[in-house]
């Protein structure tokens, strides 16, 4: 965006027609997770304050949307995939080909500026560990992450989440 001498302001501090004119300039990227795998990562970093992830995700469940940590909320009313119409979406498991991919679009020589990812690796455990702790859910937990994550689930490529069931 052009640099003017104004101060920084918030997207929704924007009219339609500036948030357009400014957004329009940049080159738009999501990085997107799936949402089964996101709350995994919020209760492994808050460990010590649920007893176990049946307690958290309850706890989880009943702060609602409004009320959710941004570390758990839906990514769909985080990022407005709807108003927002972003060039790429790149889904955490696949970086290094997406993020080699948006360098080279960049004319940037993607083998220099990527770091080493074990992506196979990080997909593999958070698999067994996803299974592991969907199997702590009681069946109106699982229904009911459906139906928190509904919008994330339809609108990004997570086709192997357990919650897609």
């Amino acid at each position: 965006y052009p640099h003017q001498h104004v101060p920084e302001k918030q997207l929704s501090e924007l009219n339609l027609t500036e948030m357009k004119n400014m957004l329009g300039s940049y080159t738009k990227v999501l990085f997107v997770r799936d949402p089964f795998q996101r709350l995994i990562s919020a209760f492994m970093q808050s460990m010590g304050s649920s007893p176990s992830f049946s307690s958290f995700v309850q706890d989880v469940l009943a702060s609602g949307h409004h009320n959710a940590s941004e570390t758990w909320k839906p990514l769909v009313s985080l990022c407005r995939p709807c108003l927002v119409q972003y060039d790429y979406v790149v889904v955490f498991g696949f970086l290094r080909q997406e993020l080699g991919h948006l360098l080279r679009r960049a004319g940037l020589p993607a083998d220099n500026f990527l770091p080493k990812f074990t992506d196979s690796e990080v997909r593999w455990t958070y698999s067994w560990l996803a299974e592991q702790m969907f199997s702590e859910l009681s069946p109106q937990q699982k229904k009911q992450l459906s139906h928190f994550y509904r919008w994330d689930l339809s609108a990004f490529p997570f086709s192997s989440s357990l919650l897609m069931g």
